[in-house]
């Protein structure tokens, strides 16, 4: 109900304003005064970046090779009988001695909590958890249940269908020592990217999301964790009483808390942990909406504390107001645009006054669109030519999909109750697709055989008349 309450003021007060200054001004001119407040925040983010990348150059950081803490890597899974074992045996494979993994069974309703006591067998680094059929529902609740068990100093948490390197914890672990700082981040690549149009623009989207973070990070902002490939200290794991059994993005949430009790989140852009992209594209709907939704309720849930925190840093409440416009830029301009549309059939406002609306719209599309281009330079080494074709793709790609999805949680915050709906993201798809396009594979061989057979039989039949009649 609070959040309802305060999107609701924050809604109907953008309204009025936009109303009664349209009357009188150009409201125009305020989205554009924000979009510069994020341009120019953009661009210092970014020159810290430099700045801090060459200072890394000539003052190398000195590593101490004694902190060693122990890790324990929680792997949570509902329904991944097909990916887990991979994931498991891929992270053993790391070259980090001090750690345990705790693989935690959902409720799931397929092989999985077979699986994953096979692997607690095999290997002595597992431990395996299963979870009651009746127990509280969502990641949160699991890792909770899993930290219960946890030795570790630290806590890891991997996606069921994760995959790293086997340095990926020497390079996280030295962020992590510290005392301020509280959680680091790994950059995230989703590993099929090339499988079709929808995986590439998520890798895309991954590595715009790497740029802001770098950037972030670089002025000591409020860096996010994105729970897969997460590392957080147990001090401050237990200084937040854990994670929140009643948000749908557990990251998310847990990071606005952390900035709140004053620990800093750092990103590791050298640390990669990869994923399965969604191939589909309903599915990717959900887990869009699921993130946005969760973006939006932990600030409405989180406000009070944010503003009133003794401990939050003055950078980190900058950076996420500086964030936070990001959701308010399209929700403002969806808005602007239909007042303005409302107007002119009400016949109170000419038809070229949507001419601003619809340039300011074109404005936002190239800022993403360069956005998305040096990224991809930067980050990806993708040629000029491939990086704005890419670029174009993608910007259309977050219009299409953030743009409307943004106006949906909205609505759906101010007149729907809160459902711990997770929209679970569905894993080893990509393995489906290679079975079916390899059963589809084999029957076109199978067909064109069959008619190379058909036909070499009609030719010899040809030829073996032709010499008869040859012979006669």
């Amino acid at each position: 109900m609070k959040e309802r309450l305060l999107l609701f003021t924050i809604v109907f007060g953008l309204g009025i304003f936009l109303y009664i200054f349209q009357s009188y001004f150009n409201t125009v001119w305020g989205l554009m005064l924000l979009i510069c407040f994020m341009t120019i925040y953009a661009v210092l983010s970014s020159l810290a970046y430099k700045f801090q990348s060459r200072k890394m150059q000539k003052y190398p950081p000195v590593v101490n090779e004694n902190y060693k803490p122990f890790i324990t890597v929680m792997i949570p899974g509902h329904n991944e009988e097909s990916v887990i074992t991979a994931t498991v045996e891929n992270i053993l494979a790391m070259d980090y001695d001090n750690f345990e993994i705790i693989v935690i069974d959902d409720r799931s309703t397929d092989n999985t909590a077979f699986v994953i006591k096979d692997l607690e067998k095999k290997y002595d680094k597992v431990t395996a958890l299963i979870r009651d059929k009746n127990a509280f529902p969502g990641k949160s609740a699991v890792l909770n249940d899993a930290f219960k068990l946890a030795k570790g100093e630290a806590i890891l948490v991997f996606d069921a269908d994760a995959t790293v390197n086997s340095d990926f914890l020497s390079k996280m672990v030295p962020h992590l020592e510290p005392k301020d700082v509280g959680a680091v981040q790994a950059r995230k690549i989703i590993r099929n990217k090339d499988t079709n149009f929808l995986t590439r623009c998520q890798n895309n989207e991954y590595t715009m999301d790497a740029h802001f973070q770098v950037s972030r990070d670089s002025v000591k902002g409020a860096v996010e964790l994105r729970g897969n490939g997460e590392l957080i200290k147990r001090q401050a794991l237990e200084d937040i009483n854990g994670w929140n059994n009643y948000t749908i993005t557990d990251d998310l949430d847990m990071s606005t808390r952390l900035h709140i009790k004053g620990w800093d989140i750092r990103f590791c852009m050298d640390a990669e942990v990869y994923e399965e992209g969604i191939i589909y594209l309903w599915p990717l709907f959900r887990q869009r909406r699921r993130w946005l939704e969760g973006t939006i309720r932990r600030y409405l849930e989180h406000c009070e504390d944010a503003l009133h925190s003794k401990e939050m840093s003055l950078r980190a409440s900058v950076d996420m107001f500086a964030y936070i416009s990001q959701f308010i830029m399209p929700l403002w301009l969806i808005m602007e645009i239909s007042l303005r549309l409302f107007k002119v059939l009400a016949q109170d406002a000419p038809s070229n006054v949507l001419y601003s609306s619809a340039i300011l719209g074109c404005v936002i599309g190239v800022g993403f669109l360069f956005t998305a281009r040096y990224s991809l330079r930067r980050y990806d080494n993708l040629s000029r030519i491939e990086a704005l074709k890419q670029s174009v793709q993608t910007s259309i790609y977050l219009f299409v999909l953030w743009f409307p999805l943004v106006l949906f949680i909205c609505l759906k915050i101010l007149f729907r109750e809160k459902d711990m709906n997770w929209g679970k993201t569905a894993h080893g798809l990509v393995k489906e697709e290679e079975k079916h396009l390899a059963a589809k594979a084999k029957r076109i061989t199978k067909q064109i055989a069959g008619e190379i057979k058909e036909t070499t039989k009609e030719l010899k039949t040809t030829v073996q008349e032709k010499i008869n009649n040859i012979k006669n």
